[in-house]
């Protein structure tokens, strides 16, 4: 697990990031990537915590999001897609959050995430997001 997931990386910097993915949609979650990825690009520290229905970002299987089907309508106009943003945030290391209430609500097993994902409850997003610019979606 990287510093930034743990929210003890000796420091916060100016312009670090936690993002917020609260709701379950294709188009909240895939700007959330969008934010992260860019951040991450541009060498700032990045926090993503996915609750609620935000989850689904984060399982393996995405297509839980709402209007998931929308992610062909942004490959064919020259958008990024959601697995291409998705993969980069997980390269460059973002630490991610998956909200252990989130789960249960959405009937996700925690083995049913992506590997590098942690599931945490809201005092361990507060703890890592403590210092960042914070964004919700």
């Amino acid at each position: 697990m990287t510093g930034a997931a743990s929210g003890h990386d000796g420091g916060v910097g100016d312009g670090d990031l936690a993002i917020l993915l609260l709701d379950g949609g294709y188009e909240r979650a895939h700007y959330a990537l969008v934010l992260a990825a860019s951040a991450l690009a541009l060498g700032r520290s990045v926090v993503l915590f996915a609750a609620g229905g935000g989850v689904h970002a984060l399982a393996r299987d995405w297509r839980g999001l709402r209007d998931s089907g929308r992610d062909a309508d942004m490959a064919a106009r020259g958008v990024a897609t959601f697995a291409t943003l998705r993969d980069a945030v997980v390269e460059l290391e973002c630490g991610l959050l998956a909200c252990e209430a989130g789960l249960r609500v959405c009937d996700l097993a925690p083995d049913a995430l992506l590997p590098s994902v942690r599931v945490a409850g809201v005092p361990t997003f507060l703890d890592a997001a403590r210092g960042r610019q914070v964004i919700t979606l």
